[in-house]
Parts: structure tokens; sequence; C-alpha cells
């Protein structure tokens, strides 16, 4: 990867052939064997890390004049620790077993900030590395070529993820594949979601149709060739481009659907149907899958538009007692004419956006003081309630 950025990018080109060990990992560019002086005196190595700004898959900026340091604080010839290195101890998560960042250096140029990555990558070594090119005649210029880390399932850069130094959190959903259980409104809003976390896989089930009425509660740009299409090959087909392992089936997902869930370790049950709802909950609690059902409860009898959102979490260890709450509908009434199917788009937005942050918080992305396992939005009032079972 570092070749084909070298290619596009003249500063990036004069690093490598300078002979600077270069790499890409996790978003950031790497610099390794950089030698400094440790408060001994002694000889130590470490590497420069820095945020990459990508502005295309080929091109890369700075984000800022900083740079994070694997390695303790740099120390003169004399002993004393070298100045004009602001920033402090820090953590930044990489892929990279070796590249362990211990601490932010900030060193701003008189001009206010970098022309470039050489310039940027210069002044730091002749900061950091100059005392132990002096004693030891040491150097960073070793030409070698270090294992990239940037497996990901995504086609482009996640950028976002460096920029905000969040990558040890998005690190705890790598390894989930993730099932969505219906894809109308509200199932396909968790979709658009889910692609955009770094989890293993993302496997969708519906055997419905994409029409019209879908487009106004889905999200995404609607393009006319889709209508009449399975919402398998639009989904499948909307997010190709993005990234790998999203996989649609065009099947619904009943009690002798074992197989279809194999490899599963998280579900979202997206379904308006009671009865299809109860066989979806037996097969997950067999097979041990924790999962979120979502429903939503509108009507308009007031002339205005009221209701609740329902998010509910299914723990595996507790998902039958759960079942036995009665929180979510497990049967249908036989011929209810008035049954409401009232779906807006922001709503499905929100009851996906609510399920989206309570699995992120299962898995210690998001701090979660009250532990709720059930949550009711009242669309009335614009308030949230919850139940922990702790009262």
């Amino acid at each position: 990867m570092i070749v084909s950025l070298a290619e596009n990018n003249e500063d990036i080109d004069r690093l490598l052939k300078k002979g600077y060990a270069l790499a890409i990992d996790s978003n950031h560019l790497v610099v390794r064997d950089i030698p400094y002086l440790d408060n001994n005196g002694n000889l130590q190595i470490g590497a420069i890390v820095s945020i990459v700004n990508f502005i295309s898959q080929n091109k890369m900026g700075m984000r800022d004049h900083q740079i994070f340091f694997c390695g303790s604080h740099p120390h003169e010839l004399n002993g004393k620790p070298i100045r004009n290195l602001g920033g402090g101890a820090t953590s930044v998560h990489l892929a990279s077993k070796d590249l362990v960042v211990q601490r932010s250096f900030s060193n701003k140029p008189p001009s206010g900030k970098f022309k470039d990555w050489f310039e940027k990558i210069e002044n730091y070594i002749t900061i950091i590395s100059g005392p132990a090119i002096d004693k030891f005649d040491a150097n960073p210029y070793t030409f070698r070529v270090a294992d990239e880390n940037t497996k990901s399932v995504f086609k482009f850069r996640d950028t976002l993820t460096s920029r905000a130094g969040i990558g040890e959190l998005s690190a705890k959903l790598e390894e989930d594949t993730i099932a969505i259980i219906g894809l109308g409104g509200t199932g396909s809003y968790l979709l658009d979601f889910l692609v955009k976390t770094p989890v293993k896989e993302i496997k969708g089930f519906d055997g419905d149709w994409y029409h019209v009425h879908n487009a106004f509660r889905s999200p995404g740009k609607l393009n006319e060739e889709e209508l009449g299409k399975r919402k398998t090959e639009v989904y499948n087909n909307r997010y190709q481009n993005f990234r790998d392992n999203v996989n649609i089936y065009s099947n619904y997902i009943t009690c002798d659907s074992e197989e279809d869930l194999t490899g599963v370790t998280f579900a979202f049950v997206c379904v308006d149907s009671g009865a299809a709802r109860g066989e979806i909950f037996d097969l997950l609690v067999k097979l041990k899958i924790p999962f979120i059902d979502l429903g939503m409860g509108l009507d308009k009898d007031t002339g205005l538009i009221s209701g609740t959102l329902r998010t509910t979490y299914f723990p595996v260890e507790s998902a039958q007692s759960t079942i036995n709450k009665r929180l979510a509908p497990l049967s249908d009434i036989p011929d209810d004419v008035y049954k409401s199917n009232i779906q807006i788009s922001e709503l499905n937005a929100l009851n996906a956006c609510l399920a989206v942050i309570k699995y992120k918080q299962m898995r210690g992305f998001y701090l979660d003081d009250n532990s709720y396992f059930h949550m009711l939005f009242n669309v009335d009032g614009v308030n949230l309630v919850g139940e922990n079972g702790k009262n």
C-alpha cells in the first residue's frame, strides 16, 4: 500500500527514497526505526505515528502538526529531556503488535503548519533523533519494509475513526457477525448504520420486494431501476462498493432456519408479525444468540400521530425470562382491521438508532449508566423511559 501511495504523493515518495521505514496502520502513517536517547543516555528505537487525512483512496494529507510516539521521552546528550516537544502521555489503538503509542508531541513550525509530510517527518527526526545520531552514529534510514496492518471490511479508509481517536472502541465490534431479520423501514436503517461499523459480517433476511413506499422509509438514494426488484438485490448492490461481507438473503427466518444463522453472534429482529416474532425468538434462544427486538406502535386517533418506539434487549442468560414478561407481542389478532401500520422515516431511523446504541453499549463502546434492557420512546412527550430489572 505504501508504494501505491508513494506513486501518488510526492512527499511520501521522497521519504521512502531517503530510507524511512514507512507503513500505514489503522489510517495512521507510521515511521519505524527512530533512534533516540533515554534518560540514561542509552540508545533506544521508537516509532513516529501520525493521523492521515485521506483525500481519496491514493491521495493523503496531514490533519495537523502533531505526532504520536512509541517510546519514552527522548533526551539530550546532557541527560535532560528534549524541550520543545509539547504534548503528554496518551494511547492510540493500532493493529501492529510492535507499535505501542505512549505519548504525543507537538512542535509547531514558525509558519504554523508543515507544507508536506516530508517536512513534518524531517522536523521531528531532527529533534528526536539528533542526540542519538551524534552519540551513536545511529540513523533512521533503514529502508525496512514493515508489514502493513490495514485489514478492514471497508473499501474506503475509515478516517472517521482515526480522526476521532476511537480505534480501540471500534475494535470491540470487529468479531461480530450480525443478523438483521426484516428489512422494512426500521431494518433498512439498521442495515445502513451497521454497514458503517467494522463488524465482520452483516446478514440480512427479507423475502419482500422493493417498491415505491420502501423508498419513503429507508435511507439512501432511490434509483428507479431498483423498483420491483427483491430487497436482496437492492441492498446487496447498494453497499457492495462501500464494504465487504454484507450478505442479504431473500428468505424469511422461521423456526427451521438454524443453518441461516450459522456464525451469528448478535441479531436484530424487525418484524411486524407477532407469530413470526415468536418463531424467531424461539430459534434465537435455542441457538444462544443475544438479540434486540424493535417495535413501533403509532396511531392518529387524535388526528395527529402519536405513540411509542420500543427497543428490547434479550441477553442469552435471561432471554426466556425476558420473553415471559410479554414486552413484545408474540401473536396476532385475527382479522384485525383496525391494526395501524404507520411508518415514518424519522421514527424508523430513531428506533434503529436506539437499538444500535444499545448494542454498542453491550459491546463496551458506549457508556451505560442505566443498563436498560427495555426502552420506550414516547413520541408525544419526546421522552425515554426504561426498565433495568433492578427495582
